[in-house]
């Protein structure tokens, strides 16, 4: 199977060379937390963790929580430990939030810093400040070699067919592209939702997957019922992709769209200058229930705990391979 042992120790020794993508409201503590510990990088939005004016920070709540219950099991089961965690940082003007996020982000000691919307070096620099790395997204190779000047370790290439905010190209020009200057972690994203689609990532350049949709229909989710019963019910022709909600393009399940009141398959430009994740944001009442998904999701067939998706894309991935060696031989 291909190694690991050129990469950050903090990608290494996972059960699937996988990252488990940070999702928009969905991703919280208990999600994190049992991606780690079936054995793939699991993470969150830093301003998934939302507090009214005056109280606590709740990021600090979460990285306390998630840090101690993954010692804990590490403690409990040396043989087995949890793979690290990893905090997304939205790195856009509008994030009035992003410095005391960073702030709490070193003092917890971050693993993996996953930034997005903007490559700064002084996030960069946070995250190293710590003994973190830092993974930013991009979707062309333009924004790819501008996160590397400034000083990202890595980079997460966000094809077509991802998920949320995702880009155009096809996974097989991205990261051919990118590969022809950087030699450092790549992680593919773009409907990374099957063993085989793992193991085909690394075939084409990528040293990890980047899985986000299939974790949306799980037990952990902060998810509603009908979303995770929706993405159960779909596939790859039930998705749209539309720049009207936020701004920037997106993938999103064309049903949450009917259910808004509006037609999937006549939908007007978004503008991007109204992009805000400032905390007086809020979406219009009619998209409260627009839901994000990538074209991977026909291979989740039920809801369930989010370590049966590591269990079925584990198996799948070594079955790949095997009929792969198969066809070569």
């Amino acid at each position: 199977m291909p190694g690991d042992s050129h990469l950050p120790k903090a990608l290494q020794g996972l059960r699937i060379p996988a990252v488990a993508s940070p999702l928009f409201i969905i991703s919280v503590p208990a999600l994190v937390i049992a991606q780690c510990k079936a054995g793939v990088i699991g993470s969150f939005p830093a301003l998934n963790a939302r507090e009214g004016e005056g109280e606590p920070p709740l990021l600090e709540a979460w990285l306390r929580e998630i840090t101690e219950e993954l010692d804990r099991h590490n403690q409990e089961n040396p043989d087995t430990p949890a793979a690290p965690f990893a905090v997304n940082q939205i790195v856009h003007r509008s994030n009035t939030r992003l410095d005391r996020d960073i702030d709490l982000c070193v003092k917890w000691k971050v693993p993996v810093w996953i930034t997005s919307l903007g490559a700064r070096v002084e996030v960069n620099d946070a995250a190293h400040s710590c003994g973190g790395i830092a993974l930013h997204d991009i979707i062309n190779n333009t924004f790819a070699k501008k996160a590397i000047e400034k000083g990202a370790d890595g980079l997460i290439a966000v094809a077509a067919g991802a998920g949320g905010h995702a880009g155009q190209q096809s996974p097989f020009a991205l990261v051919r592209e990118i590969r022809e200057w950087f030699d450092g972690p790549v992680l593919l994203s773009g409907s990374i939702a099957t063993g085989d689609a793992l193991l085909a990532a690394q075939a084409m350049g990528a040293d990890l997957g980047y899985i986000g949709s299939p974790f949306i229909a799980t037990e952990e989710a902060n998810a509603a019922q009908d979303y995770k019963d929706m993405i159960v019910d779909s596939g790859a022709e039930d998705i749209v992709y539309s720049s009207l909600f936020t701004g920037v393009w997106g993938n999103y399940l064309k049903g949450s769209v009917r259910n808004a009141g509006m037609d999937p398959d006549d939908l007007p430009i978004g503008d991007v200058s109204t992009m805000s994740f400032g905390s007086d944001r809020e979406k219009p009442k009619a998209w409260k229930h627009i839901w994000g998904s990538g074209q991977g999701i026909g291979a989740v067939k039920s809801v369930g705990p989010a370590a049966n998706i590591v269990d079925r894309i584990e198996k799948e991935y070594h079955a790949a391979y095997a009929r792969l060696q198969d066809r070569m031989a």
